[in-house]
């Protein structure tokens, strides 16, 4: 698929090692200007890497659950997220359905932009080159690598974030699930089918 939007550059390893010190600075400088302490950093930074994807698998279950919010979900992903309070930052989110016709699959080309508020830190494998390259060259392939089969009658669309625009996928709802309520439909909500990289395993029975 075509890149037809700006990313920032590429950054090197040795770039990357001098925007960290600068990072480690600044922290530094704000803890002994007494900005903020030791104590509350600690605080927020296990608090951003302890984020899971608790909130975007809430999001995915009121849609299963009630049309009118899937409708405001698909149409505003953005708007339906702050319905829940749940904090975009600014960030446009878009969302995605999987149907019996089509699959998505989310990557971020050139960096590793992702919807961490709503779905916590990206995956290791997510800020890799072979799945940012493959995920869109070979996406059928990729899907399974990570043991989702997409029948060939699927159509797979591969969408690409960037730094200011985010993709979600909105699962298939799993089969036999009609009297669930959220709390239990969110227990069947990953990360990963989120991501698109997998799926309920009947969605396509």
């Amino acid at each position: 698929m075509p890149h037809d939007h700006p990313h920032g550059p590429s950054i090197d390893p040795e770039r990357l090692a001098r925007y960290q010190n600068l990072a480690t600075a600044v922290s530094e400088l704000l803890i002994e200007k007494s900005v903020i302490s030791s104590t509350e950093m600690d605080v927020a930074i296990k608090k951003m890497e302890g984020r899971g994807p608790a909130l975007g698998a809430r999001m995915v279950a009121r849609a299963w659950s009630d049309p009118a919010y899937k409708t405001s979900l698909l149409s505003d992903g953005s708007a339906a997220a702050e319905q829940l309070k749940i904090p975009v930052d600014g960030t446009r989110l878009i969302v995605v359905e999987n149907t019996k016709e089509v699959h998505n699959l989310i990557v971020c080309t050139l960096c590793s932009c992702y919807p961490r508020n709503i779905l916590g830190l990206p995956p290791r494998w997510y800020k890799s080159k072979p799945y940012r390259a493959r995920a869109v060259k070979e996406p059928r392939n990729i899907l399974k690598e990570f043991g989702t089969i997409i029948p060939n009658t699927v159509t797979i669309r591969v969408h690409d974030s960037t730094a200011d625009m985010r993709y979600m996928v909105l699962p298939a709802r799993p089969l036999n699930t009609k009297n669930w309520d959220e709390e239990m439909l969110a227990k069947l909500v990953t990360r990963d089918s989120m991501i698109g990289v997998t799926t309920a395993l009947d969605a396509y029975e």
